[in-house]
């Protein structure tokens, strides 16, 4: 079996080149690419391999472009760090989605639909359209500011300015850059709903972490990590053993 990897991120690269060699030994990667345009070229002149590990958002655009210009001659596996609310369309129209960092289980459960399927890459140009919208939407969508009680007044505050959401006492609380922290009447998994996944990682049950308010990571007893901010957060951010390589994945994104 022959496979392409379109990706912009060597970390998601090799650790995908990882997971096929203990899934696949067979499996031979013929090419990795890393923009839409040198994409297009690529299938404009090559259509002998059997796979494509597809990474949605590149370097110079979004994958969407390839598919516009040019319909690869195999199946395409989507892979993205986004979170999973495509997975339904994608897996609706025979088209597989792996969430970054991806996990050994899902991709041979992908590769094992590739294999039981022959029309896996049968869809249309409209529904190519219809998952590019999604994308587009859900991008449109994300919440730009909240509005929270300082004194006898309610002021709005951009969520780029909050440097991470957490919950003490049952309540949730933003503390902006400049470290004012405020009640917000929202539960954590709304807010985590709403964000943008580029910009703000959920750490644990009570963390919501702005990205540029990381300062660093510490490693920490039984392979776990603590998350290092500024301003300080008054407890320590400890990210699990599990989530380690996703917050590795996330902070190294373009």
């Amino acid at each position: 079996m022959k496979a392409i990897i379109i990706e912009d991120e060597n970390f998601a690269v090799e650790n995908l080149r990882y997971l096929l060699q203990t899934i696949e030994p067979d499996l031979q990667i013929i090419d990795v690419i890393d923009t839409v345009i040198d994409s297009i070229d690529f299938f404009n002149q090559n259509n002998d391999f059997d796979l494509i590990f597809m990474d949605i958002h590149l370097a110079d655009g979004n994958s969407f472009e390839i598919l516009k210009e040019v319909y690869p001659a195999a199946p395409i596996i989507f892979t993205t760090a986004y979170d999973n609310y495509a997975i339904k369309a994608f897996k609706v129209n025979s088209i597989d989605y792996l969430l970054k960092p991806i996990q050994e289980t899902e991709l041979k459960n992908a590769i094992q639909k590739f294999k039981n399927l022959s029309n896996i890459n049968d869809f249309s140009a409209v529904q190519i359209q219809d998952l590019r919208s999604l994308f587009q939407l859900k991008q449109q969508k994300f919440r730009q500011s909240y509005l929270v009680q300082k004194g006898d007044k309610l002021i709005p505050i951009a969520t780029h300015d909050f440097a991470f959401f957490f919950i003490k006492n049952g309540v949730v609380r933003g503390t902006t850059n400049g470290n004012l922290t405020y009640h917000l009447d929202a539960k954590l998994e709304d807010l985590e709903n709403e964000l943008n996944s580029n910009d703000f990682f959920r750490a644990n049950r009570q963390y919501l972490i702005q990205r540029y308010a990381i300062k660093n990571l510490s490693f920490y007893n039984n392979g776990r990590l603590i998350i290092n901010t500024s301003p300080n957060s008054i407890e320590q951010i400890i990210v699990s053993k599990a989530n380690k390589p996703k917050i590795k994945s996330w902070l190294n994104q373009n």
